[in-house]
C-alpha cells in the first residue's frame, strides 16, 4: 500500500493536473500523505508544502542563469526533504530542467520515480530521452503523439488522454460572473497574458496596443492576484478602460467572444472552451536566438502542435507586435474564420480522448507504484 507522496510540480498548469490526479488517488486510497512542490488547487487536495510553485517559476535559457544560485538552493532543500520524508516513490509533472536533474538524483538513491506530463524532448535536446528510460520507472503523457514516441526510445509510456478536456466538461459556469465584476451584456475579448511576471511584463502593453481603439467589446484581463500590482501599473501606463477578473480565467471563457492568449496551456483550454484565438509569445531576445537553434517543431501552440497544422495564428517574437497581431485577431470576428476555427476545435478534442484520463492514471499509478 502507498502511504507517502512527494510530488514536484513547478507551474500553475503542473499545479492544475496533479490536483485532479490527486484527488482520484484520494478516493481511490485515502490516508495518502502527499508532500512537495505545489500551488492552491493541489493544497485543496492534501498537500503540505515545502515549495509555492511561484518561487522557482523562471522561464527561458538567461533567466534561468540569472537565478541559477537559487535554483540550486531548492534543489538541495528539495534532496534533503525527500531524505527526511522517505516517500513510497516521487510523481514529477513536466518541469524538466529541475525535474530530469531530480529524476536521476532519486534513481541513484533508489528511489522510485513516476513522471506525469513529459518533457517535451521531441522538440528539442533529445538525448534527455536517456535519462527517462534510465530512471523513470513510469512515464504518464497528455499529447497523442507522445506515446509511440517514448516507446519508441525504450520508455515505459502510458497515454490515457489529456485531462483538460474532462476537467472543463465538469466545470459550472458562474451565473453571475458578469455582474460580480461589474461587466454589461456586451461582447467581451478575453486578454490572458500568462501566469509569469515575465510574460504579463512582456505580453499585456502589446494586447492593450492592439485593443487601444475598440469601442464595441468589454476588454477583461484574466488575473492572477500575486501580480495585481502589475496589472495596475501597465493599464495605467496604457491608460484605457480594461477589467481585471482574478482567479476566473474559465468563467472568462465561458462568456467571451475572441481571445489573445499568451502561449501556453491557456491556448489549449481556450480552444476547449471554443473562443476563437491569436497566440502571441515574446521573451528575452538571446535566449529567443537560443531556442530557434535548438527546438525542431514547427509551432509553439499545443492546439496546432496536436492538429498539426497552423490551426490557430501564431505571433512570436518580433511578430508579436501590435501591427501583426492586430489584423489576425480582428480577422477573427468573421463569420468564415469563426466556423473554421470551430471545425478545427472539433478534430481537437477528438484527439484528446479525455474521458475518465485523470482516474485510469490514478488507477495505474497505484498498481505500478504499489508493486514492490
Amino acid at each position: 500500500m502507498i502511504k507517502r507522496i512527494y510530488v514536484i510540480a513547478g507551474e500553475a498548469s503542473a499545479d492544475l493536473h496533479a490536483s485532479s490526479l490527486m484527488y482520484e488517488m484520494n478516493k481511490l486510497q485515502p490516508g495518502i500523505n502527499w508532500r512537495g512542490w505545489g500551488g492552491s488547487q493541489m493544497m485543496r487536495n492534501g498537500l503540505t508544502v515545502d515549495v509555492r510553485y511561484e518561487e522557482a517559476n523562471y522561464m527561458g535559457f538567461i533567466e534561468v542563469i540569472k537565478n541559477l544560485p537559487h535554483i540550486l538552493g531548492l534543489f538541495r532543500k528539495t534532496k534533503k526533504n525527500i531524505l527526511e520524508f522517505k516517500p513510497d516513490f516521487l510523481l514529477l509533472l513536466d518541469y524538466p530542467g529541475f525535474n530530469l536533474r531530480m529524476a536521476k538524483w532519486a534513481h541513484g538513491k533508489g528511489i522510485k520515480v513516476c513522471y506525469y506530463i513529459a518533457p517535451q524532448v521531441w522538440a528539442w535536446k533529445e538525448n534527455r530521452v536517456n535519462i527517462i528510460r534510465q530512471c523513470v520507472k513510469k512515464l504518464y503523457v497528455i499529447l497523442p503523439f507522445e506515446e509511440a514516441y517514448f516507446k519508441s526510445h525504450g520508455v515505459s509510456t502510458a497515454f490515457y488522454g489529456h485531462p483538460l478536456p474532462e476537467r472543463i466538461s465538469l466545470y459550472q459556469s458562474d451565473p453571475h460572473f458578469r455582474r460580480i465584476n461589474n461587466l454589461t451584456s456586451q461582447s467581451i475579448i478575453a486578454v490572458l497574458p500568462g501566469s509569469r511576471a515575465q510574460e504579463i511584463k512582456n505580453m499585456l502593453p502589446v494586447y492593450l496596443q492592439v485593443l487601444a481603439k475598440e469601442c464595441r467589446h468589454q476588454i477583461v484581463i484574466a488575473g492572477l492576484r500575486q501580480h495585481e500590482r502589475l496589472y495596475d501599473e501597465i493599464r495605467s501606463s496604457i491608460g484605457m478602460k480594461t477589467t481585471v477578473v482574478y482567479n476566473s480565467t474559465y468563467d472568462l471563457l465561458a462568456n467571451a467572444r475572441v481571445a489573445l492568449v499568451t502561449s501556453g496551456t491557456a491556448t489549449l483550454e481556450t480552444a476547449l472552451f471554443g473562443v476563437p484565438q491569436v497566440v502571441c509569445y515574446k521573451g528575452n531576445a538571446l535566449s529567443y536566438r537560443i531556442a530557434r537553434l535548438l527546438v525542431k517543431v514547427p509551432y509553439i501552440s499545443l492546439v496546432n502542435l496536436i492538429l498539426n497544422k497552423p490551426a490557430v495564428s501564431e505571433c512570436i517574437q518580433n511578430d508579436s507586435s501590435p501591427e501583426t497581431i492586430g489584423p489576425l485577431f480582428y480577422g477573427l470576428l468573421r463569420a468564415e474564420k469563426r466556423k473554421e476555427l470551430k471545425d478545427c476545435y472539433n478534430e481537437l478534442q477528438q484527439k484528446l480522448n479525455s474521458r475518465g484520463c485523470s482516474l485510469k492514471i490514478a488507477e495505474d499509478i497505484l498498481r505500478t507504484f504499489s508493486i514492490k
